[in-house]
């Protein structure tokens, strides 16, 4: 494991919480077995409120419930955390906090339909979105982009040892630092930011990496994390491209061997590593090809 000694926290494929051998037949009617992700509902508590029920694997709840509540904007500067505590019989977690958030109180004021409580985070959401100014002086070395998929994508990860998965990861320059998977792109994302935020992880000087699609939510996050460098191996969307370029991040996605596009703040971009010499991915380590990627 000596090549991964960069990585703070990796997936555990060992785990038997997180997978689970299936039986079934294949194409030509012979008998198989293959391993499965296993989902499991977490129910997220900010004190006494009831947030939401995700659907998670599993591991990290603490960082999961934090990050969620911080990317919702739910959570300010000046909440203070006393506790996160998860019951993993009634699959519930709750984050408490010195004094009732301005969450709360936003939405003891409204009525309470779905509706409003969603449009209410949306609009805090997008607040917040807007008045985040990222490095403009960042920059990001083609030569730590070829080296960082090369050490992601060989990886012992939960994908690759059952698939139906995504993985976020958070890099410093051609270091991957935090890997964490889930069956939903945002679950990984939030895993990643609650880590930051319980261990004092700044954002400057920071790459975050998805193997899920460049999407308008993703964008979101990364630039409410203060991160401004987000790279993908899966496509875009067109308003994860508009908001890329308002907040001035750089967006790079199709990240396949050799290969990538930039839609957004390519002026972060140095051009150090010669494409021609970089070895194209092992099929081993491919994860989907070609544009059925860009629907995963």
């Amino acid at each position: 494991m000596a090549e991964y000694s960069d990585y703070l926290v990796t997936p555990d494929p060992t785990d038997g919480r997180l997978t689970r051998r299936v039986s079934g037949r294949d194409q030509d009617g012979a008998e198989v077995e293959t391993s499965v992700t296993v989902e499991r509902p977490l129910t997220l508590f900010l004190n006494s409120r009831e947030i939401v029920t995700m659907m998670t694997v599993g591991d990290y709840p603490d960082c999961l419930a934090l990050g969620f509540l911080l990317n919702q904007n739910m959570l300010g500067a000046d909440d203070e955390v006393t506790g996160i505590d998860y019951d993993e019989e009634t699959d519930t977690v709750v984050v408490r906090t010195a004094r009732e958030t301005d969450f709360e109180d936003k939405l003891a004021k409204k009525t309470r339909t779905s509706g409003c409580a969603v449009g209410t985070v949306f609009g805090d959401v997008m607040e917040r979105f807007e008045e985040v100014v990222l490095d403009a002086d960042a920059t990001v070395r083609t030569s730590w982009l070829y080296a960082l998929a090369k050490k992601i994508n060989t990886t012992p990860s939960l994908y690759l040892e059952a698939g139906a998965i995504h993985g976020c990861v958070l890099c410093e320059e051609d270091r991957p630092l935090i890997y964490m998977e889930d069956v939903g792109r945002h679950n990984a994302v939030d895993k990643i930011a609650g880590y930051m935020y319980l261990h004092g992880i700044k954002p400057a000087g920071k790459m975050f990496y998805t193997t899920g699609r460049l999407t308008s939510e993703m964008v979101i996050k990364t630039v409410q994390m203060g991160i401004p460098v987000l790279v993908s191996r899966s496509g875009f969307t067109a308003w994860g491209v508009e908001l890329a370029r308002q907040a001035d991040l750089t967006l790079i996605g199709r990240m396949r061997g050799r290969r990538f596009v930039a839609l957004a703040g390519e002026h972060r971009i140095v051009y150090d590593a010669d494409p021609k010499a970089v070895e194209d991915e092992p099929k081993s380590a491919s994860r989907k090809a070609g544009q059925a990627e860009d629907a995963a």
